[in-house]
């Protein structure tokens, strides 16, 4: 299925048309070199090359955490300074991208730690981070179309309190909530966590969006109040 696929290769055109475990390991290791060895030498003036690898493979393990820049800055043995701007590069070079905490009409939000995602999730061994990255590059891709084709300005945020409730995605049109993303792997019961955010930002829409759950015809925006719905019917209402 091209679902399976999809999920199992990413969404880079080479490995996702081969359908080889092989090929798409090869692949994401050529990648890799050519990022740092090549295309970061040749296009920046970084020559630390050991230390921006190793904070690419640190990286590679964090898709779906948060970027805490003064810890990465002391593991890589850079400054927190250097560390932020490493990651900017390697954003810039399409290997990942940060979602920003949303803070605004919610009391005791997290203000200012990002979140990182890899632009590929098919070499991510964890389920559950996989599933949240597969899902960030598809709402990034969406939100990236819609301003692009003027229906408006469009972010991408996370939301996550100082008394640790969190959810993993809200899209912002023109500056406010527009819903809600709870990723869930299994899960089909509703998150009280969901509801709450929903209530308190005041977004006309929450899914609680779960990956293995079978496609069905539905429109997801028909209903104002959160609802748990496949990711393939979801996704496939984005773009």
């Amino acid at each position: 299925m091209q679902w399976d696929r999809l999920l199992t290769f990413g969404g880079f055109p080479e490995p996702y048309s081969r359908n080889s475990q092989f090929f798409s390991r090869r692949w994401r290791k050529l990648r890799f070199e050519q990022l740092v060895r090549e295309d970061i030498r040749k296009d920046t003036a970084i020559r630390e090359l050991d230390q921006i690898e190793t904070l690419a493979r640190i990286l590679s393990e964090r898709s779906g955490e948060q970027l805490v820049y003064a810890s990465l800055g002391r593991e890589v043995g850079v400054s927190e300074i250097t560390a932020r701007d490493w990651v900017s590069v390697l954003s810039s070079f399409f290997f990942g991208f940060r979602v920003p905490p949303w803070s605004r009409h919610i009391a005791n939000a997290i203000r200012k730690t990002p979140k990182w995602y890899l632009r590929d999730w098919s070499g991510i061994v964890d389920a559950g981070k996989r599933n949240e990255t597969f899902v960030a590059c598809h709402l990034l891709k969406a939100i990236e179309l819609w301003t692009d084709v003027g229906f408006g300005e469009y972010g991408l945020h996370y939301v996550r309190t100082k008394q640790k409730q969190e959810v993993d995605f809200l899209v912002t049109k023109d500056g406010k909530p527009w819903f809600l993303v709870e990723v869930k792997t299994g899960d089909r019961h509703l998150s009280r966590t969901l509801v709450d955010v929903q209530k308190a930002l005041n977004a006309p829409y929450a899914f609680q969006v779960v990956m293995e759950m079978p496609f069905i015809k539905a429109d997801a925006f028909s209903s104002d109040a959160p609802v748990v719905v496949p990711a393939r019917t979801f996704l496939a209402q984005l773009v």
